[in-house]
């Protein structure tokens, strides 16, 4: 698609919104991953949507992401908690021994085991997969 875009619409007679409309348009569906309907079922609260949205695609202002965009200073990237390791999601959610720790203490008040994902798309699917209940689910 990118070949087409830069091709019809930007290089081959100049940038068109007419060309670039036509190429939106006549695209099968979006990408869509096992997540999406997830994050936004109607069950789930907007805030509780719009976090996990973030999240799964790494958008939360994390350090790492804040430094990436120029916010903060390269010497102010590591965790708060001062585990010497950079602030990312992936870090936060899953590998701090802190926060990351609090994954088994949330399986245990719901009754479930597993073993801890090691990434944030698999941690998602996983615990959704195995709360099981409604009165859980919700």
């Amino acid at each position: 698609m990118r070949n087409t875009l830069c091709s019809n619409t930007l290089w081959g007679g100049g940038y068109t919104v007419r060309g670039a409309y036509r190429i939106l348009t006549t695209q099968d569906e979006p990408f869509r991953d096992e997540t999406t309907d997830l994050v936004w079922h109607q069950q789930v609260p907007l805030k509780v949507s719009i976090l996990a949205w973030r999240l799964l695609r790494d958008r939360l202002p994390t350090k790492r992401n804040l430094l990436r965009r120029g916010i903060i200073q390269p010497s102010a990237n590591l965790c708060a908690v001062r585990c010497g390791n950079i602030e990312s999601s992936l870090h936060l959610f899953i590998h701090c021994d802190i926060f990351g720790a609090l994954w088994q203490h949330i399986r245990n008040w719901l009754g479930i085991t597993g073993v801890d994902p090691y990434n944030i798309h698999d941690h998602f699917i996983q615990l959704t997969n195995t709360i099981g209940t409604s009165r859980k689910r919700r």
